[in-house]
């Protein structure tokens, strides 16, 4: 099984494997139903991340594997406070980011970007230490933002997704590449769909 999984075929201009397919589907899938708050997105959203946090190992992007994991609780999270985290423990609204946040996360992003970076450079063989480092600190805030329903998780999404093309082109990883394209486009989607949401909310 876990070598037809890292099997290598051709798909036209991509070469890749079954466990990065599998990876593609859940991820596209995660994030078009999150563009559409449909919570059973967090189901795809565990699935998504046990897959991926296989196909980073393999080509050393430990920063980003170990992201997987958080992206596995977060997903469970996600799913609690969007069925539960309302007002009256009811359904989750979209609201825009609390002002006293965005200090906090930017401390966070520079102090962890600087930090984790270090640390794979120092002890792995990791690749593109920082750059690696600062996408996933900014993907761990996009995706403490998207379980909060703040609707600026999506621009996050937009600026992380587009470095993210680059990074994966460069090693190789084409479908997975191609699906960050498409995670940036979903992204800009569900950014105009809450947007809509959170004004029909406001009246």
């Amino acid at each position: 099984m876990i070598d037809w999984l890292n099997k290598m075929i051709s798909l036209g201009i991509f070469v890749t494997t079954p466990l990065e397919i599998l990876g593609f589907v859940t991820g596209a899938i995660y994030v078009y139903l999150n563009t559409r708050q449909n919570i059973t997105s967090w189901f795809f959203g565990i699935a998504n991340a046990l897959l991926y946090a296989a196909v980073f190992w393999q080509v050393r992007l430990y920063a980003d594997m170990g992201l997987q994991g958080y992206y596995f609780f977060t997903s469970i999270y996600g799913w609690w406070m969007w069925k539960f985290g309302g007002a009256n423990h009811d359904v989750l609204k979209v609201t825009f980011t609390p002002r006293k946040l965005y200090p906090i996360f930017a401390v966070i992003f520079i102090t962890g970007t600087i930090l984790w970076g270090f640390l794979l450079e120092k002890f792995t063989n990791a690749s593109f230490t920082y750059l690696d480092s600062a996408l996933t600190i900014a993907s761990l805030i996009g995706q403490y933002m998207l379980a909060r329903k703040y609707l600026e998780n999506w621009i996050v999404w937009i600026i992380a997704d587009a470095c993210y093309v680059i990074l994966y082109f460069y090693k190789a990883l084409n479908l997975t590449a191609f699906l960050y394209v498409v995670f940036m486009i979903l992204a800009m989607v569900g950014f105009v769909r809450w947007r809509g949401d959170l004004q029909k909310e406001r009246g």
